[in-house]
């Protein structure tokens, strides 16, 4: 007799919460900004909820399909093709905040570099489930997916998105060291990458201040070190329980985009500690059962997937919370499921709809590094 199959309810009701919590934290957060500037105080939570609505959809459909289904060579490059005439297109189209990242359509903003790193981890977890038996060799192995990656990331770049491009690097670099690269590629990697990221930090005069900023921010408390301290501000604030929802005062034009990047400082202004724990709780829910989905996926095509796509959502909510918290520099990078954007929260959401059909054909043991994985 067949297994029924289950989805992991424990990473389910996860991502569940963390989009309810989206919903509400961003009315919260952006009512009186959206009122101020556009005289609509529901405009941000209307799209919002609209979008949420829709990728909760997306996800209960995308967690029915077979994730075997992707492993399409054909599929695959289709949708590289897709995003990279994606990618090309946006950098032809307005700037915004001086940047090429969005496309208009209807009022939304559609943003392709979302969907590059989906493209990126399917065809990394398709190279390495065919060419993992001969991942040491640069050539056979590692190079295909130095030129697709490295062609995605660089087109992203001249957006610029440098955070973007750097997210999509690493993930695609944690699926390609799990798969049991040697550990001195990374020592050479490294020697490669650190002279070229300490350029481009140091290209730029906006950069460099927001390292300034980030080591003594209280050097220049009214300049670039305003937003850091405005977020410990907000953090700090918030106590235990919170100055209760829609009580918060820093969003009141005080913090920078409270509704997308600087939504955590509002969650443990208004709702916390206890609060914020919640919200961190879920993103260890999903990492934990990301993780495991991974390690007991029945194939290495499905916990290479199922590793990417925890990576993606899971580093990206990190960094997000350690620029809140200043223990990053200032960084335009939003938080997964829970900062207002439209296209990252259908794109995360599609993404762990496939999770989650990866972890309903877990098995007992996993699949990542095993020989005879098919």
């Amino acid at each position: 007799m067949a297994r029924k199959l289950q989805s992991d309810k424990w990473l389910f009701l996860a991502t569940l919460a963390l989009v309810c919590v989206s919903v509400v934290m961003v009315y919260s957060a952006s009512a009186v900004v959206a009122d101020q500037k556009l005289h609509q105080p529901y405009f941000y939570v209307t799209k919002q909820a609209m979008w949420a609505l829709l990728g909760v959809a997306v996800l209960s459909i995308v967690m029915r399909i077979d994730y075997r289904t992707y492993r399409n060579e054909q599929l695959i490059w289709g949708l590289l093709g897709v995003v990279g005439l994606m990618l090309v297109a946006v950098l032809f189209t307005r700037p915004v905040k001086g940047a090429h990242r969005w496309f208009g359509v209807g009022g939304l903003g559609i943003q392709p570099s979302e969907l590059a790193k989906v493209a990126a981890i399917f065809f990394t977890a398709l190279t390495l489930d065919r060419r993992m038996h001969r991942i040491a060799e640069v050539k056979y192995a590692l190079m295909p997916i130095a030129i697709i990656v490295g062609g995605l990331a660089g087109l992203i770049l001249i957006e610029p998105d440098y955070g973007t491009a750097a997210a999509l690097a690493a993930i695609v670099a944690v699926m390609v060291f799990a798969s049991g690269l040697s550990y001195r590629y990374a020592a050479g990697l490294s020697i490669v990458i650190l002279p070229i990221a300490y350029f481009v930090l140091m290209s730029a005069d906006y950069r460099v201040r927001r390292i300034l900023a980030f080591l003594n921010p209280w050097a220049d408390p009214q300049g670039d070190g305003f937003h850091i301290i405005q977020s410990l501000i907000a953090v700090g604030s918030g106590g235990w329980f919170g100055r209760g929802l829609m009580g918060g005062l820093q969003k009141l034009f005080y913090l920078p985009e409270p509704h997308t990047d600087f939504i955590f400082a509002v969650i443990a202004e208004e709702l916390g500690l206890l609060g914020a724990t919640v919200t961190l709780a879920c993103f260890c829910v999903i990492a934990w059962r990301g993780l495991r989905a991974a390690m007991s996926a029945p194939d290495r095509f499905g916990a290479f997937l199922a590793l990417g796509i925890t990576v993606m959502v899971v580093a990206q909510a990190f960094v997000n919370l350690s620029v809140v918290l200043s223990l990053l520099p200032t960084k335009g990078i939003a938080l997964p499921l829970v900062s207002s954007g439209g296209s990252s929260l259908l794109v995360t959401l599609a993404s762990i709809g496939v999770l989650l059909n990866i972890s309903q054909h877990s098995v007992h043991d996993g699949a990542l590094g095993e020989p005879g994985a098919a």
